[in-house]
């Protein structure tokens, strides 16, 4: 685990390559409470809400990753997950705010059981909570905000067999 972005395997990488596009395999976790109420972060860096999420480390696997970033932004931690979906493709390219390019790899999970405490803010959060799902909180526009509500519509309607994109 690294302690901060310039030491992450994609600061790392942005280091070197600037902001060439990069395929960073990534994950984002939906987590519901007994009231079905999905939780959401407030992103320290932007002030804006989203799902849990991040990029992988190097010698991690995918579901150390899912169990480190949820608990890196939410202080929980992953007992048991389900994979719904995956993200791939031009459809899913992104620049963020500073420029940099990324082609979405993104597995999306839903925990399905969890422990411990939610941390009201964390050293990549100021805010943090569970919303109903006719009461979310407003998201990044553009891109942003259309992938976290089509992530949340495919944890919804799951029928049992990942969605491949």
């Amino acid at each position: 685990m690294s302690r901060n972005w310039k030491e992450s395997y994609t600061g790392q990488l942005r280091s070197i390559l600037g902001n060439q596009k990069l395929i960073i395999p990534s994950v984002r976790a939906v987590i519901f409470n007994d009231s079905g109420e999905v939780l959401y972060i407030q992103r320290r860096g932007n002030g804006k809400w989203a799902l849990p999420a991040g990029g992988i480390e190097l010698n991690e696997s995918i579901l150390e990753c899912l169990r480190r970033e949820v608990y890196e932004e939410t202080g929980l931690e992953v007992i048991n997950a389900t994979l719904i979906a995956m993200y791939t493709g031009r459809e899913y390219c992104v620049k963020n705010r500073f420029g940099d390019e990324y082609q979405g790899f993104e597995l999306l999970f839903r925990v399905d059981e969890w422990s411990g405490t939610i941390l009201r803010e964390t050293n990549e959060t100021t805010n943090i909570g569970f919303f109903p799902l006719n009461d979310l909180p407003s998201f990044e526009t553009g891109y942003w905000e259309k992938h976290e509500k089509e992530v949340l519509e495919e944890v919804l309607n799951f029928r049992g067999v990942p969605i491949i994109k």
